[in-house]
């Protein structure tokens, strides 16, 4: 047996990646497909999967995906060439058929601006053969069976899990690898209400993943609450009289009044907002991005920089 797929999700229904699975350009007595249902955290049914899966490589898919017909094809392939790499994953691309605001969400997951390093596990990028966790998700990730003998997922964390084994993995010195070709496409949320919670939820994790000096030395996964912080403040002296205000912080000889200089990171974050929803919208040759992008964007960051605030907060006490 080459390949064990393993697939978690609730006990509703039945997984609609299956649909695509069994559609593979790939013979099916060289893998298993294991299907692990229950309530919980993912990572518990991902272990077990592990555990029990009688494959060489481990494939871990998302339940609601849908895989490229050649995806076991060219899993096979990149670990015959590159014998040295122990995990391998690739990009989770926007289905083409979202619609509405779900596929406008994936155009900000993809975006530099949106997400800036782990925009790579939203679009195809080149072969990285020293990858690390953002590049790859459990939407699409294959491990080889021994890595489970030192690394787990972690039972007690979701979402985030994957970038915690993936930065376990690394530490314990397994080769870790990003491929084009292994693709699958991943379904968005659909409403802005579950768009912030997942974003949220992937800020609140953060924390229990790695400590805030880790996440200073990458400082892109932390600015956001910082913009937070500074956008709050900025609403909290906007309601205060200006007469008082310039009272108390006028500066500069009166030249340049306090509000031209706090504001400045504000107008260059709109500026940014503004050209890189621009971009993006002809990128994906979509009109409707510009005008929605600019709302999307200071979604996407207020909500994991405020899920990273209470994240901290939950830990520290």
């Amino acid at each position: 047996m080459k390949f064990s797929i393993v697939i978690t999700y609730l006990k509703e229904g039945s997984p609609e990646v299956l649909t695509s699975i069994n559609q593979m350009d790939y013979p099916k007595k060289y893998y298993e497909i294991l299907c692990l249902p229950g309530p919980g955290s993912p990572s518990i049914y991902r272990n077990k999967g592990a555990d029990k899966g009688k494959g060489k490589i481990i494939a871990f898919i998302d339940d609601d995906a849908m895989v490229h017909k050649d995806l076991l094809k060219n899993a096979e392939k990149l670990f015959n060439e590159h014998p040295e790499i122990d995990i391998v994953g690739g990009p989770q691309l926007t289905p083409l058929n979202e619609k509405g605001f779900a596929r406008l969400s994936g155009y900000a997951f993809s975006s530099k601006f949106g997400g800036w390093n782990t925009s790579n596990r939203y679009e195809s990028k080149k072969l990285n053969l020293n990858a690390d966790d953002t590049y790859l998700t459990t939407a699409v990730m294959f491990c080889r069976k021994e890595v489970f003998k030192k690394v787990r997922f972690d039972e007690n964390l979701f979402p985030g899990e994957d970038s915690k084994f993936v930065i376990e993995a690394k530490k314990q010195g397994f080769k870790i690898a990003y491929s084009p070709e292994l693709i699958v496409y991943h379904r968005r949320r659909p409403t802005i209400k579950k768009f912030i919670k997942q974003i949220f939820n992937y800020g609140k994790t953060a924390s229990s993943r790695e400590s805030f000096i880790s996440l200073i030395k990458r400082p892109f996964f932390i600015i956001p609450s910082f913009f937070l912080v500074y956008v709050v403040e900025l609403i909290f002296l906007a309601i205060m009289k200006h007469s008082i205000f310039k009272n108390l912080f006028g500066v500069l000889n009166g030249n340049i009044n306090f509000f031209s200089i706090i504001l400045f990171p504000l107008t260059l974050y709109l500026l940014l907002n503004f050209v890189f929803s621009i971009y993006e919208s002809f990128r994906n040759k979509d009109i409707r991005g510009i005008f929605f992008l600019p709302f999307i964007f200071p979604l996407l960051h207020l909500s994991y920089g405020a899920g990273l605030i209470w994240g901290f907060l939950i830990k520290k006490k």
